[in-house]
């Protein structure tokens, strides 16, 4: 009987799901400050879930980079994991999900200094999670393994689609009432 190769499967399922969890994270806060369901859902529950989801994600890349290192099958050091292009396999793509790693780092360690910031600093920099879940998407589906199957191709297909409505949305929504 054949078995799954674990390690290759948990580094592929903490990529999917680290991606997946990209994406949602994104859709939480790009609707936070319109307010799609009104008052049925609180500004700061939506935060809660935008800041643990990116925290997730990040977690969830972490388990496919460590995965990766220990994949005898393939040899990817912890440098490769650290230096866009380093890898020899597929180098832009593999590259540009490295880049997008390190700015969902980023992002995550900014939100420690969020007070130290000023709110357009703030705002530039997380627009850099759009260079970051693009950066994603292409690494996923020109460097991933699952990219020609159906369901792989249907969470891009709603990744980009979710993004791009929510994006859509905040940018036709109204400007919050500014505090008096």
């Amino acid at each position: 009987m054949n078995q799954l190769p674990v390690v290759w499967v948990t580094t592929r399922a903490a990529g999917i799901l680290a991606f997946v969890l990209l994406t949602i994270s994104m859709v939480a806060g790009l609707v936070l400050k319109t307010r799609p369901f009104g008052r049925l859902v609180r500004g700061i529950s939506v935060m809660e879930l935008h800041r643990s989801l990116t925290v997730a994600s990040l977690m969830a890349l972490a388990i496919h980079g460590v995965m990766l290192v220990m994949d005898t099958t393939i040899d990817i050091t912890w440098s490769d994991l650290l230096v866009p292009g380093a890898l020899p396999f597929k180098p832009v793509w593999t590259g540009l999900g490295v880049i997008a790693g390190e700015l969902m780092l980023v992002l995550v360690v900014s939100y420690r200094f969020r007070r130290k910031l000023t709110m357009p600093i703030w705002r530039r920099l997380h627009y850099t999670s759009y260079i970051a879940f693009t950066f994603a998407t292409l690494h996923g589906i020109f460097a991933g393994s699952s990219t020609k199957t159906t369901w792989m191709q249907a969470i891009y297909i709603g990744a980009i689609a979710l993004v791009l409505g929510a994006t859509v949305l905040r940018a036709h929504s109204p400007a919050p009432p500014k505090k008096v």
